[in-house]
């Protein structure tokens, strides 16, 4: 709580997790920065604000679908 979407998307990448978020606008520019700086992050996961339960249907839909390297550098809408 309280870091900003930066500190969060390198935690998640010192940690080789997939990022999931509602903030578009903040991850999007975040992840066209990280391609210009030729970093690599584990994928982030951009989720419309839905209720809960359609969110993990959606998230649970992608994890079935897309091994972990195939997340590697790409955004995904769910």
């Amino acid at each position: 709580m309280g870091a900003s979407g930066a500190d969060q998307l390198a935690w998640a990448v010192s940690q080789g997790k997939t990022f999931l978020t509602h903030n578009r606008a903040d991850f999007e520019a975040l992840a066209k920065t990280y391609f210009a700086a030729g970093k690599a992050h584990y994928g982030i996961i951009i989720a419309v604000r839905r209720p809960a339960y359609e969110i993990a249907r959606r998230l649970l839909l992608v994890l079935n679908q897309v091994t972990a390297d195939e997340m590697r550098n790409q955004i995904r809408y769910i």
